[in-house]
């Protein structure tokens, strides 16, 4: 099994997408060693967007299996918030490799404490059926709807349109990146991975009582990769709140192309504090 031997996704000449790209650019410090110091794109409160994090962890256990395995699943936990300039070590355990499927654990490390740990199973291509829950037929087209102009004070690299709730969801929103990527499917996983941590914890908080205010900080993220897509055409993000009590909240997305094909699901648990 050949490993991939790429520092990371070159540039696009699209500012954003290079912005975008350079997340993805990890330093190899060894073979399941990387480093990555961000400079920027903060979350709330000043700390680093926790799907930042998420992918760049997701692209350091990339970088150790071989190109003819595609991710299909990753279950996270967020540790500690991560600090903005301060540099990040992501170190890979290579749990298993099989024939069919390999698993990596990473863990990622600011100033000798873990901020965020990721487990991910990678899956080789193979026929099978094909059955899926079905596009809701009530979205609106995603260019006749406005962007969000929150998402562009954060300086995000997407563009999001965000709409309704369609029925049965507590938010919903078209979104792809805001530029073509490059055509490797992994650059894509990780891209995924980024905007799919945007929306989950107001999905969660809105299942609760208004006009209260709450202290909130992801704490888990499950991603499920169904079929392959390309993060920078229109993806249709419907986001449902499964739960809310003990301050913790639970919100349960799904993920279709524009064509109609469901091609990631999504999950998160958030601390969801009321505060006096």
């Amino acid at each position: 099994m050949s490993e991939r031997s790429e520092r990371g996704p070159s540039g696009s000449g699209n500012a954003q997408v290079d912005r975008l790209l350079d997340l993805l650019a990890l330093e190899r410090l060894g073979p399941d060693t990387f480093r990555h110091v961000n400079r920027s794109r903060r979350g709330p409160g000043g700390r680093l967007f926790g799907g930042q994090v998420a992918s760049q962890a997701l692209r350091a256990a990339i970088e150790t299996v071989g190109a003819e395995l595609h991710v299909h699943s990753l279950h996270s936990y967020f540790l500690r918030p991560g600090r903005v300039g301060v540099p990040m070590d992501l170190g890979v355990d290579r749990i298993r490799d099989g024939r069919s499927f390999a698993t990596r654990r990473v863990v990622a490390v600011q100033e000798d404490e873990a901020i965020f740990e990721l487990s991910a199973s990678f899956h080789v291509d193979e026929p099978g059926f094909d059955v899926q829950q079905v596009l809701p037929p009530e979205a609106p087209d995603p260019e006749g709807l406005p962007p969000n102009p929150h998402e562009h004070a954060h300086h995000r690299p997407f563009d999001i349109r965000e709409f309704g709730p369609l029925p049965g969801a507590t938010r919903s929103l078209w979104t792809r990146a805001a530029g073509t990527l490059p055509d490797d499917p992994a650059v894509h996983a990780c891209v995924l991975t980024y905007l799919s941590d945007m929306g989950p914890v107001g999905a969660a908080r809105r299942a609760g009582p208004p006009g209260i205010p709450t202290m909130r900080a992801s704490l888990d993220h499950v991603l499920w990769f169904h079929r392959p897509v390309r993060a920078d055409e229109w993806l249709l993000y419907n986001l449902e709140a499964v739960s809310l009590s003990g301050a913790r909240g639970l919100a349960r997305g799904l993920v279709h192309g524009r064509d109609g094909r469901l091609v990631l699901t999504v999950g998160q648990e958030a601390l969801i504090r009321p505060v006096a």
